[in-house]
């Protein structure tokens, strides 16, 4: 990798669709220290679109990209089901990833990127849950961490989209979307989910809404609404309930405007724009980890345990009943405390 301290992290995307694009955007505009140079995608045409600007090459393959000695860390914002494959691929090559969530599309491929990283004795994969990097999340924890909530006793979530292409189908709106806060709940509390509950209103066609809820091993529960076609905005919200008070998320709108008789905010349209900040966290916090070589973020681990859930979620939706949420044994190299 060169010099670690002034050579710039060069950075391979594999994959130039809606989140590669952002995340070189993002790389080139706000987060100095790194140099996009490898772009690949089946689409070679969208390829060049983003490596051109950039100042990078199109690869010919996600495998000569990975391997290319112009590429020190990988972004792998490619389709669901190449994810595994490719982040096992970066832990060969010993190059620092972060990979768009979710790690894998089912908790066994994941388990498989697990044992590859542990097999290797150091963590190399950083899984794309940005919402660990958000600055209202960030503070959310910190309430959290600190006790002044008491115990925490229920945790409500909401996450509504205004249109989902990507989650069409009733799990993939547990695998697709809610998978966010499966993450999220557990990061928020320190505690693993043992149990879950899906259902929806509606019987017939996509079952969108969705309303999860969440057993943690710790006593606490938490509600999840995901609404991937709510069709006014992009809109997450998030409470955590303790016995000595609680916490919440607090929208911070740029512009408040009153206009022909009516007062209010705008709603951002999608995800990208509502998260702006924690992805040029996220990305920032990647890139000073994997220019020492390594990462220090969401695990493959966490990656792992969000799949197990998921798929419980899964089972609970299309059988109506209550799942229990069982995973493999911590390795070591995921040890508490170091999440």
């Amino acid at each position: 990798m060169g010099d670690t301290v002034t050579a710039a992290l060069r950075v391979g995307v594999v994959g130039a669709g809606a989140m590669g694009a952002d995340h070189v955007r993002t790389l080139t505009t706000a987060v100095p220290g790194t140099a996009v140079t490898r772009v690949y995608d089946r689409d070679t045409a969208r390829a060049e679109q983003l490596a051109q600007p950039a100042g990078g090459e199109v690869a010919a393959s996600a495998e000569e990209l990975i391997g290319s000695d112009e590429v020190d860390a990988v972004i792998i914002a490619s389709p669901d089901m190449t994810h595994a494959d490719l982040a096992v691929a970066c832990i060969s090559a010993g190059k620092p990833v972060l990979c768009e969530k979710p790690l894998a599309v089912t908790a066994q491929d994941a388990l498989r990127v697990v044992e590859a990283e542990v097999a290797g004795g150091r963590r190399l994969v950083q899984v794309g849950f940005m919402r660990r990097y958000d600055p209202g999340y960030a503070r959310l924890k910190e309430t959290v961490t600190s006790g002044v909530l008491g115990d925490v006793r229920v945790v409500h979530n909401v996450h509504r989209n205004a249109s989902s292409a990507t989650s069409a189908t009733g799990p993939g709106i547990i695998t697709g979307s809610m998978i966010h806060e499966l993450d999220t709940v557990a990061w928020l509390l320190d505690d693993e989910i043992v149990g879950i509950r899906v259902e929806s209103p509606v019987r017939d066609g996509l079952p969108d809404p969705q309303l999860a809820m969440l057993e943690m091993a710790g006593g606490a529960l938490a509600t999840v609404e995901v609404f991937v076609n709510a069709g006014y905005g992009y809109d997450v919200r998030c409470e955590v309930v303790g016995t000595t008070g609680t916490a919440s998320l607090v929208p911070t709108p740029a512009v408040s405007t009153r206009i022909a008789g009516v007062e209010g905010v705008e709603v951002a349209r999608d995800f990208v724009v509502h998260f702006a900040d924690a992805y040029r966290h996220e990305l920032a916090a990647w890139a000073r980890a994997a220019r020492a070589g390594g990462v220090d973020g969401p695990t493959a681990w966490d990656g792992y345990l969000a799949n197990v859930v998921a798929e419980a979620g899964v089972a609970a939706l299309l059988g109506g009943s209550r799942q229990a949420v069982v995973s493999a044994t911590r390795p070591d190299l995921y040890a508490r405390g170091e999440r």
